[in-house]
């Protein structure tokens, strides 16, 4: 190969520019990639404590020495350092005492981010034992 070869100069001006023209395609892509991942990541754990505190409203009210009132109850908890605002409304199953309660919990938007329901059984009837003779 001579030095007058035109395969031995190495990469024209154009060449370089389409290979720099791909390759940020390829990096922006890759950007966009991340910081829709860091999106939906943030999504993901305003979804999860939304499920904690909505969860945890319900068993309160199922576990709670005294039934819930009946009808709509509404507070906020703070979770994960965010203030949740929850509505759980309560109403009873069939015959008895059972009762279904439906707690939904909104982020600071108003958007429904958590949802959980439960059944609370009817109480325990209390037992009397006799102790001694």
């Amino acid at each position: 190969m001579s030095p007058a070869d035109p395969r031995a100069r190495g990469f024209t001006l154009v060449e370089i520019m389409v290979a720099l023209v791909v390759f940020s395609l390829a990096a922006l892509a890759l950007i966009r990639l991340e910081g829709q991942t860091i999106r939906s990541t943030g999504f993901v754990s305003a979804t999860l404590l939304a499920q904690i505190v909505a969860r945890n409203v319900a068993i309160e009210a199922v576990t709670d020495a005294q039934p819930p009132t009946r009808g709509r109850a509404s507070g906020v908890e703070q979770a994960g350092g965010r203030n949740w605002t929850w509505v759980r409304d309560t109403q009873p199953l069939g015959d008895g005492d059972v009762q279904r309660i439906d707690v939904a919990v909104r982020d600071a938007g108003g958007a429904v981010m958590g949802r959980a329901t439960m059944v609370r059984p009817p109480p325990a009837p209390i037992t009397q034992t006799r102790v001694g003779p």
